[in-house]
C-alpha cells in the first residue's frame, strides 16, 4: 500500500490575495476542489463572511462537509450555473469570485475516476460521476472524424486522426473501455514523442475536456460572475493550458476596454460607457518552490 501524497491547493496565497478579502464580504469559490482556496478565504474571513463553494464532483462536495464551518454554504452543481444558484440561495452580489479551472489532483489520484493512464481503470473521466456519459460510452459511438476533431481541439494533437482511426479499429473487436487500452492505442498511433511526456497525455486531456464541456462551462460562467460582482469586486482565474489561458484572457482584455460602437457615431469620449473590468496587476506565475 502507497501513501497518497496531500492534496496541495496551486497558488494558493496569490489567488487569495487576489480576492483583496474584506472580513465582511461574500466570497465565490467556483471549484472547491478539496477546499485548499477555500479554507485561506475562510481564515481571512471574519464571523459576519460567508463564502458560497462550487463543485461538480459529489466527492469533493463529501469533502467538504467536513470543513463544518456556518459560513459556508457548499453547491453541488457545474459553475456554469453559477447565475441560477446564486439567484436561487438569494444573493445578488457578491465580492469576489475565484475560479481554479481543470482537473484536481485528487481526480487524478482515484483510480477508479479513470482521469489518468498511470492506472488502469475504467474509461470514465466525468467530473460529476451522477451525470451524463463516460468517455468510454463516448468513444463507442462517435465516428472517426468526430474523434478526430475533439483530440485535435482540444489537445492540440498532430496525431489525432491516426488515433481516431486505432480507436475504430480497436473498437470493432470490442469496447475501449479501460485507460490502459486507450494509452497503449495511443502509444502505437503517436510516431514521435515529446520528450518527458507520455505520447497519450494530449489525448487523455482533449476527451476529459470534451467529456465534461470544460471550454463552454468556462465561456459560460465568465460573463456570469462578472454580473454578480459588486462595484470593486474581484474575480481571480487560475488556469492551466493554452485554451483555457486563451478564453480567460480574451474575456478580461474585451470586459477592460469600453465597448466597441459603429464608426462615425457621433458620441464624445467622455460620454462613451464605461467597461466592466479593470485588470489588477500583472498575471502571476507559480514560483520555483512551487513548481519544484
Amino acid at each position: 500500500m502507497s501513501l497518497a501524497h496531500a492534496h496541495v491547493s496551486v497558488l494558493l496565497s496569490e489567488a487569495v490575495d487576489a480576492l483583496a478579502i474584506r472580513a465582511d464580504g461574500l466570497y465565490v469559490d467556483a471549484t472547491f476542489g478539496r477546499g485548499g482556496h477555500s479554507r485561506a478565504v475562510l481564515a481571512q474571513l471574519g464571523p459576519q463572511g460567508r463564502l458560497i463553494a462550487f463543485d461538480r464532483d459529489p466527492a469533493a462536495i463529501a469533502a467538504g462537509q467536513a470543513v463544518g464551518d456556518a459560513r459556508l454554504t457548499l453547491v453541488h452543481s457545474a459553475f456554469s450555473a453559477l447565475d441560477d444558484e446564486l439567484a436561487r440561495l438569494g444573493v445578488q452580489v457578491v465580492d469576489g469570485v475565484l475560479l481554479d479551472l481543470g482537473v484536481s489532483s485528487p481526480q487524478l489520484d482515484d483510480a477508479a475516476r479513470g482521469m489518468s493512464f498511470r492506472f488502469d481503470a475504467p474509461l470514465d473521466m466525468r467530473m460529476d460521476t451522477s451525470r451524463g456519459q463516460t468517455v468510454a460510452e463516448w468513444l463507442a459511438e462517435a465516428s472517426v472524424g468526430q474523434i478526430t476533431e475533439v483530440i485535435r481541439e482540444y489537445g492540440e494533437e498532430r496525431f489525432a486522426h491516426a488515433i481516431a482511426k486505432a480507436i475504430a479499429t480497436a473498437r470493432a473487436g470490442g469496447a475501449v473501455a479501460t485507460t490502459g487500452q486507450l494509452a497503449a492505442l495511443v502509444e502505437k498511433a503517436v510516431r514521435t514523442r515529446e520528450p518527458g511526456q507520455h505520447p497519450a497525455t494530449r489525448t487523455f486531456q482533449a476527451l476529459r475536456i470534451f467529456i465534461n464541456q470544460e471550454l463552454e462551462e468556462l465561456s459560460r460562467v465568465l460573463p456570469a460572475c462578472v454580473s454578480r460582482l459588486r462595484p470593486g469586486g474581484r474575480l481571480a482565474v487560475i488556469s492551466f493550458h493554452s485554451l483555457e489561458d486563451r478564453i480567460v484572457k480574451r474575456f478580461m482584455r474585451d470586459e477592460s476596454r469600453p465597448p466597441v460602437l459603429p464608426r462615425r457615431l457621433p458620441v464624445r469620449a467622455a460620454d462613451l460607457p464605461a467597461p466592466r473590468l479593470r485588470l489588477v496587476g500583472k498575471a502571476a506565475r507559480p514560483g520555483e518552490a512551487e513548481v519544484a
